[in-house]
This record gives C-alpha cells, sequence and structure tokens, in this order.
C-alpha cells in the first residue's frame, strides 16, 4: 500500500446493499463528507467536520464538495488487447473474433508492445473510474507479465490471466495442453498474492480450446485454490452450434466447463445470454457468476441479457465493459446501455441498482467486499469523485433535478469519463 495521508471530500454516498432489493436504507450517505485515508486505506469516513479533525498534521485536502465521492468502479470482464479493435466495423463474433481479435494478439509476442498497451489500458480504466478489473491478457505469457508489472507500478487491485487456446486460432497464438499449463502456472506462482494482484485462469472459450486443455484449467484451479477463472459462454448462436459439434458428449456449452471442473464461486462467465434451464441452474447451485457485457452484446449482435430470469434463479451477476467487443471504457456508459437492454426485456433497473452493480455488487460478484466496494474503515482507498454536472447538457439537465435518485439517473445515462473527476488507487489520485 502506498504511504501518503489525505482527507477527500465531498458528498460520500456508498452501498451497504442492492437498494433494487432494500429500499432506500441500503445505501449511506454524507452531503459534506469526507473520507480520511492513511496507508492506502480507509482510516475515517464521515461527516467533514468529525473528519477533518482527525487528520494528521500535513496531510493533503482535495475538495471535492460539489461531486459524490464513491467507491472506485469494478468491472468484471475486459481484454487488455482489445484497445485498438475497440470500434471495428461490421461482424457477429466468430468473425469479428478472427478478423480482428486474433490479427491483433499476435502483436502481443513484442513484450515492449505488451508494455506500451498495458499503460494505455490501466490510465484509460482509471481515467473512466475504474479500480479494478478482471483482465484478459493473450496467449503470450509476456502480456500477463507486462500488465501485472504496470498493476504493480501503482498498487491497483487488479485481477489477470494469460489466455488458454490450443485450436480454432491462427497458429502463432496456439499454445499446448503442457505449455499453457506450465505458463500459467509460472505466473500464479510469480505474481498471485503480490501486492494486491490476484490469478484468473482463463481458457479463452470452449471452440478454442480442446478437452484435455480444459482439463488442464481445472488441475490448475484444483492446485491452487482460490484461483479466479474466466471465460466465455452462450454468447452467439453460432458459437453455441459450433460447441455442440466440438463437444457432442457435453449436455450444453456451459457443461463442457462444468466437465472440466470450471465451474464455481471464483468463476465468471462473460455474457450468458442464451442460457438453457439447467445452464441457469447449474450456475446457481456452483455459485458461479453470469457478467453482464451490455455494449458487446449490443454492439455484436448477441442478444439481449436476462438479468431478471438468472437473477430470479439466484445466479450471482456481475456488470462489465468487454472492451473491446464492447465500446466504452466506462461503467457509465455501461450502465446505460445496461437500463436500455433491460428495458427492451421489459425489466427495471434503477440507477442507484447499476451503482450498486459497478461497485458493491461486482465486488461481492468477485468475492472482495471485505476489501473494496464500499467506502468502510480498513477497506482499500480506491475511490471516484464522480461530478453530476461535467457537461453542459448534464449541468442544464439538473437544473430541473431536486432529488439524490434522479441525480444519480443523469450520472448513469448521461455520464461517461468527463463525469470522473479523480480517481483514487490505494488513496493516490490517477486521473491524469
Amino acid at each position: 500500500m502506498n504511504g501518503g495521508k489525505r482527507v477527500i471530500r465531498g458528498r460520500v454516498l456508498t452501498f451497504t446493499d442492492d437498494p433494487a432489493e432494500a429500499g432506500a436504507s441500503a445505501r449511506r450517505t454524507f452531503e459534506d463528507g469526507a473520507v480520511l485515508v492513511e496507508d492506502g486505506r480507509i482510516a475515517a469516513v464521515g461527516e467533514a467536520r468529525d473528519v477533518l479533525v482527525r487528520a494528521p498534521e500535513g496531510a493533503a485536502v482535495d475538495d471535492h464538495s460539489d461531486a459524490i465521492v464513491m467507491p472506485g468502479l469494478i468491472d468484471v470482464h475486459i481484454h487488455y488487447p482489445q484497445t485498438q479493435v475497440i470500434a471495428s466495423y461490421g461482424a457477429q463474433l466468430l468473425d469479428w473474433l478472427h478478423n480482428y481479435t486474433f490479427v491483433e494478439e499476435q502483436r502481443f509476442a513484442d513484450p515492449s508492445h505488451c508494455e506500451r498497451v498495458a499503460e494505455f489500458f490501466l490510465n484509460e480504466l482509471f481515467r473512466n473510474g475504474t479500480t479494478t478489473a478482471l483482465v484478459y491478457c493473450t496467449v503470450y505469457p509476456q502480456s500477463a507479465e507486462a500488465f501485472f508489472a504496470a498493476a504493480e507500478r501503482v498498487d491497483a487491485r487488479m485481477i489477470a490471466g494469460k489466455a488458454m487456446l490450443d485450436r480454432n486460432a491462427p497458429k502463432a497464438l496456439l499454445d499446448t495442453v503442457q505449455t499453457s499449463y506450465d505458463d500459467s502456472k509460472a505466473l500464479i506462482e510469480k505474481w498471485r498474492g503480490r501486492g494486491r494482484l490476484d490469478y484468473a485462469v482463463t481458457p479463452r472459450f470452449a471452440i478454442t480450446s480442446t478437452p484435455a486443455q480444459l482439463d488442464a484449467a481445472g488441475a490448475l484451479m484444483k492446485e491452487f485454490p482460490g484461483v479466479y477463472m474466466q471465460s466465455h459462454v452462450d454468447e452467439n448462436t453460432d458459437e453455441i452450434e459450433f460447441v455442440r459439434q466440438l463437444f457432442p458428449e457435453a449436455k450444453n456449452y456451459l457443461d463442457v466447463y462444468r466437465r472440466a471442473g470450471l465451474l464455481g464461486p471464483r468463476s465468471v462467465f462473460g455474457h450468458c445470454i442464451h442460457m438453457t434451464e439447467d445452464e441457469v441452474g447449474a450456475m446457481a447451485e456452483t455459485g458461479s457468476v453470469a457478467a453482464f457485457c451490455p455494449t458487446s452484446n449490443l454492439f455484436l449482435g448477441s442478444g439481449l441479457f436476462d438479468r431478471s430470469r438468472l437473477a430470479g434463479a439466484g445466479v450471482r451477476i456481475g456488470l462489465a465493459t468487454d472492451v473491446g467487443g464492447g465500446t466504452s471504457y466506462s461503467m457509465l456508459r455501461t450502465a446505460a446501455e445496461g437500463y436500455k437492454v433491460l428495458q427492451l426485456n421489459g425489466q427495471s433497473w434503477p440507477a442507484a441498482a447499476a451503482l450498486y452493480q459497478m461497485t458493491l455488487g461486482n465486488a461481492r460478484a468477485l468475492g472482495l467486499d471485505h476489501a473494496i466496494g464500499s467506502i468502510e474503515v480498513g477497506k482499500d482507498a480506491d475511490l471516484v469523485v464522480l461530478d453530476s454536472r461535467a457537461t453542459p447538457a448534464m449541468a442544464h439537465r439538473m437544473e430541473t433535478v431536486e432529488d439524490l435518485d434522479k441525480e444519480l439517473f443523469v450520472l448513469v445515462t448521461l455520464g461517461d469519463d468527463r463525469a470522473v473527476r479523480q480517481t483514487y488507487v490505494a488513496g493516490e489520485p490517477r486521473k491524469a
């Protein structure tokens, strides 16, 4: 953790539960509030007058009295090698992967390219208020090395993993069962638990892994209890049919992962759009997490996520940008598109519930709510300052807003990186 002492003053807002279920009591607010940061953690939170008298002599005071101080935003599914794939025109999932993504990811054989993109990627996350993410690297171990090294330099809480794929991709992007296991194990042993870093075993998706490689991923999960696992499932109907052809013995797409021992409370599956009842039941039973990726699902024409169906069945859910199939690094923009997706499914998603999801909700999805996701004494000082009047259009709309719920809806609907005044990672300002 960093060693600075700082007071961050503003309108403090944090959640204790999902307000869609628990109502207004699920949020905690201080209209003139402050957060005291010491050694990268939250030392006090409350009314500004009470926190300021506790601040050590010489502590910096960042005054954001006209803005909202919240926990740092969390993204549960994003690809750092796709920063120059975002906004690639005109394809659905499988064509998009082969025409753009697989081509781009071959550039990550070059360690200097990995380092440059990792720095850009982290800075872009911080510029958008995201302080923690579950991140895909490429098949090349050096891509994961570069990402972990960049995150360690700024003491960021990040989870990432080297992709595993041994078929149905360009030869230059293929590893083998053994090399994928060996490389992943070496990265786990080097980086997991170093600073605030953790590792995710990362079979890209069933189409690009043989059963033997998926079994190797499962072996890593057993060998390193508590490690994360990330992959994709039920994103696109053509993809699902291809999986059925590759794995005729499996009951369904998710069953491919189940057979390899890859389901569980630390397993996060991107998309989960076209799920059978059996798959929904298996997700709920194992505590696996469904990552809702609205901008990606709309951009690639994949389908509409049915949040009510999954939540009603007891499936744990996270919200994610899925850059670069997703079209924005901003969790605010992501939530805005998520609201529209759910509207098309006849479902409601209040802004407070969306902000809960991208903070404490996503922290709970990752099993990290002991450390991040809310503003509480002892937790990591990962914070974001949001300005609901950041643009002329937002300021104009705010002239008629008379309560917090309506203000939050303006932030979620109209906000983007411009609404992020500052991002604090372990108490240090990181938005340039």
